[in-house]
């Protein structure tokens, strides 16, 4: 077994994992180091090298900023930023941290201004993040003020790249970065268009959870259909997604970083497994059924072959479609043990109020208390605390192993393998 002294150390809490120490074990696609989870050093880097690298970020939803002067508090990574629309209609993106001393000007969540003003010295910035205003600029009675070399736009806020698909808004720290299309590449893309096809979105709600456990982790969750067919009884019971449906783990063929997990269900409403399966799922329960079967049923909108897709877009965007529901997760890194989630669930302007009313009933199925995500929530703690707290130091990868990238089998890890083969090249180990 892979270890090191400073890994023994680090899980009895006596010191950290220093990058020099962060050595990936010498089969690199079957193990992962549990530093990886655990280091305040290595999520340090991850910082700089994925959310401020060669990324493209999503932020928020046009719908959500849709006339000028509309803006979002949302984030990039770790670091706060506002998405607002200027008088012009441009959306731009930029910190939520005065140019000043630093403060968090913007405090609301959503609204419209015609400036922001940071409440400690009031400095204005306009809807595109250039400084306007300094009050005593020029300081008082010929006393005070600014130098005479102070130029508004030499200290305008820190400004992202801004990059939009249908509706969906991403920034970047990079410059030069190729465009959503290539970043996305068309495995990935044929499924997001699927939901982003044009259509005005119309937002129907929202919430926000905090997960004790590494951002990296639901990720993983959702590269791994392997546990889907294990952990989610509604899942397997109900014939959302269950080994022996149509169904597939979709990664990109370029670097393997994002993916969709797909399946197509059954006409039935209830799943038929057969006694082989049975035995391995623990999970499934013989003659559960729903007091209201509206849950399950299926309104066929889209030109997919797919019933249920969930998405995976690096860094930090998961979109969702459990049949009718829709929705978008914005991951939200929170220390090397922590995340939150910001989920963001929407439907279509030319809904009928019965489609809008099936959306929010289905919806159930997600959020932080849905018949699924309490069961997610609830594993990858469990994961964080072992990493955490145990003296072995590597998670094990094998389940269809040496593939990497795409399968058509849900009892494979190969989208996970194919993720960290891309997240080590970018970190450096």
């Amino acid at each position: 077994m892979y270890q090191t002294q400073a890994v023994i150390q680090h899980k009895l809490g006596r010191k950290d994992t220093e990058l020099d120490d962060c050595r990936w074990p010498e089969d690199g696609l079957h193990f992962i180091p549990d530093w990886v989870y655990t280091s305040q050093s290595v999520y340090d880097l991850e910082l700089e090298k994925i959310f401020r690298g060669r990324s493209w970020n999503y932020v928020a939803l046009e719908a959500e900023i849709p006339n000028a002067g509309d803006y979002k508090r949302s984030y990039v990574g770790a670091t706060p930023v506002v998405v607002s629309r200027a008088e012009d209609g441009s959306i731009n993106v930029f910190e939520n941290r005065c140019a000043h001393r630093g403060a968090e000007f913007c405090r609301h969540s959503q609204g419209n201004t015609k400036e922001f003003v940071c409440p400690y010295h009031q400095w204005s910035y306009d809807l595109k993040g250039n400084l306007q205003g300094v009050p005593f600029k020029r300081g008082v009675n010929r006393a005070g003020g600014m130098p005479k070399d102070f130029r508004n736009e030499d200290h305008g806020l820190v400004k992202l790249n801004v990059a939009t698909r249908n509706g969906v808004i991403f920034a970047s720290y990079a410059d030069n970065m190729e465009s959503l299309e290539e970043y996305m590449t068309p495995e990935i893309l044929k499924d997001f268009d699927v939901v982003f096809n044009g259509k005005p979105l119309k937002v129907l709600g929202y919430y926000k959870n905090e997960l004790p456990c590494n951002w990296k982790m639901y990720h993983e969750n959702l590269k791994d259909p392997y546990h889907a067919t294990l952990l989610h009884s509604f899942l397997v019971v109900f014939g959302l997604l269950v080994a022996g449906n149509e169904s597939a783990m979709i990664a990109d063929s370029v670097h393997g970083r994002h993916g969709t997990m797909a399946s197509a269900k059954k006409e039935d409403k209830y799943a038929a497994v057969s006694d082989e399966n049975k035995k391995e799922m623990r999970s499934y329960h013989e003659g559960m059924r729903l007091e209201d079967e509206r849950f399950l049923e299926y309104v066929k909108e889209f030109d997919s072959p797919w019933s249920v897709t969930m998405q995976t877009i690096w860094p930090n965007l998961i979109v969702q479609r459990e049949m009718n529901t829709l929705g978008v997760r914005h991951i939200v890194p929170n220390g090397p043990d922590s995340m939150l989630m910001l989920w963001t669930m929407f439907g279509y302007e030319d809904d009928t109020e019965e489609m809008t009313q099936h959306r929010l009933r289905q919806g159930n199925l997600m959020g932080p208390a849905g018949f699924l995500g309490l069961e997610d929530n609830e594993a990858m703690k469990f994961v964080q605390e072992g990493v955490r707290r145990s003296t072995t130091d590597v998670n094990v990868l094998k389940l269809d192993a040496n593939h990497v990238g795409t399968s058509n089998s849900l009892i494979s890890e190969s989208a996970i393998r194919a993720m960290y083969q891309y997240y080590r090249g970018v970190m450096g180990f």
